[in-house]
């Protein structure tokens, strides 16, 4: 992984972005800034502010841009996380319906203060606004990318008993 001072893009990265960047007109090109984070965090696991640099240069808009997006959207990373990234929905709906005691247990569980990451880098656990799925409370996303419902401890239990042994088939 690169420091937070130190990104360079590769001419793998660059042309990756060239590709997102072509699917919009010219003077629309930060349109890709999204795609541009989202390829940064799949290659360095986050988003530094030198890599926010060098997609602003790329993308010929200003560096703060490009931070304003890194840091609106939870889905990007600021700094190194653990390999399964938990995202406990703390909105209201989730709260009326145990949402905070799914994060409490989850934290206490993993023995890790909200935000942290476990000392073997498996779990990083993080409050999250609205994922959408309020009829389905307390809700959570696993890697951006995997919806669960009913997060009960129970259930929450099982996921990180089931994301350990997927751990340790890797």
């Amino acid at each position: 992984m690169t420091s937070s001072t130190d990104y360079t893009l590769s001419d793998a990265t660059r042309a990756r972005f060239d590709r997102e960047v072509a699917k919009y007109p010219y003077e629309l090109r930060q349109s890709a800034v999204m795609a541009c984070l989202a390829i940064v965090q799949q290659e360095e696991g986050y988003v530094s502010r030198a890599a926010e640099d060098a997609i602003a240069a790329h993308l010929g808009m200003p560096p703060i841009a490009v931070y304003e997006v890194t840091t609106f959207y939870n889905m990007y990373n600021q700094q190194p996380v653990g390999k399964f990234k938990l995202n406990v929905c703390a909105n209201l709906p989730c709260q009326l319906r145990d949402g905070q005691k799914a994060l409490d247990h989850l934290c206490g569980k993993l023995g890790i203060e909200q935000g942290g990451t476990t000392a073997d880098g498996l779990f990083t656990v993080q409050k999250s606004e609205c994922l959408g799925a309020c009829a389905d409370a307390p809700v959570m996303l696993v890697n951006d990318r995997q919806m669960c419902s009913f997060m009960t401890a129970e259930r929450l239990d099982e996921l990180v008993d089931v994301l350990r042994a997927e751990a340790g088939k890797a």
